[in-house]
């Protein structure tokens, strides 16, 4: 009696499930790859966003809110103030869109030309900060500033400051 030979590889079949395995491990592999280096991407814009906000927040936090030596405090840019070196209160930023972006020491940015920094400062209730009311008739001012790439709205952050 003849005894039967057993082959001592794989047969087509295991090989090709092994392969099939194999490529769709590397297609998963490729698509999370993709997806970390996105949410990494995106990650950075937002802490590019973060920092691009604070360099309002230092600029503005050592100004007086409305212009100090006028006995008629008018809110916003007062008559002679033409550029940004000019600009000596928080409420001259009003308003004002900066892109490419400014650093705390009102230098331009150039490295974040597709990103703006916009200012907004409102007088709010004493009361209630949520409520705007009009200028010049509270001594609470929020200032917003919002941070876009290429249009896109990435941060916006409030905070208030009070005119004494």
């Amino acid at each position: 009696m003849v005894a039967a030979r057993r082959s001592k590889g794989f047969t087509l079949l295991e090989i090709l499930i092994a392969v099939i395995l194999v490529g769709v491990s590397i297609a998963a592999l490729v698509v999370a790859n993709t997806s970390f280096t996105l949410a990494n991407g995106t990650g950075a814009d937002i802490s590019t966003a973060e920092f691009l906000v604070e360099q309002i927040r230092e600029l503005t936090a050592t100004l007086p809110v409305m212009q100090p030596d006028t006995t008629n405090p008018t809110f916003g840019i007062e008559g002679g103030e033409t550029t940004l070196a000019d600009y000596d209160d928080v409420d001259d930023f009003d308003n004002l869109t900066f892109s490419p972006p400014i650093a705390a020491d009102r230098t331009v940015l150039n490295d974040f030309a597709a990103f703006s920094q916009q200012v907004i400062v409102q007088n709010v209730s004493a009361s209630n900060f949520d409520t705007v009311v009009a200028d010049g008739s509270s001594d609470f001012f929020r200032i917003t500033v919002t941070v876009s790439l290429n249009g896109n709205q990435l941060s916006s952050t409030s905070w208030i400051r009070a005119l004494y």
